[in-house]
């Protein structure tokens, strides 16, 4: 429990880095989408207006969302060393800026194709992401 608990603070940190910035394009998004001729259609259709919002509106909203969160993520591992730093963890973060220090490169090459793995996993996890969300993208086998 007392791990949980240390563990709390610094995770907060780490995500609220980007939460205002995925709330503003989230809002800057749903407008714009608002205005398309599928959400008057849905109205015209007589569904509710929480329907037309969170089926047809939102759902296409989280498309490019997914983007910007897949990007971010190479910066929140980026962002770690100063975390690490500020809450006394030892972290990758903390293991990246030792192996700078004591210019050990088979760790830095260690610690960068770690990262790098974790960013094209989460690039793939966004691509079936997309396929989820928008069901005009799917993967078809011949």
């Amino acid at each position: 429990m007392d791990i949980l608990l240390h563990v709390f603070l610094p995770t907060i940190a780490l995500t609220l880095i980007s939460f205002a910035t995925y709330v503003r394009y989230s809002r800057g998004t749903l407008l714009e989408v608002m205005n398309q001729d599928y959400i008057r259609t849905a109205r015209a259709k007589g569904l509710t207006e929480r329907t037309v919002i969170m089926r047809h509106a939102f759902r296409n909203t989280l498309i490019p969302l997914t983007t910007i969160v897949v990007v971010d993520f190479a910066g929140i591992i980026g962002g770690a060393i100063i975390t690490e730093r500020v809450f006394g963890w030892r972290g990758m973060g903390t293991l990246f800026n030792d192996a700078i220090t004591n210019f050990d490169l088979t760790l830095l090459m260690g610690v960068f194709f770690v990262t790098s793995s974790l960013a094209v996993l989460a690039n793939l996890a966004a691509d079936l992401l997309y396929s989820y969300l928008d069901p005009r993208i799917r993967v078809v086998s011949k």
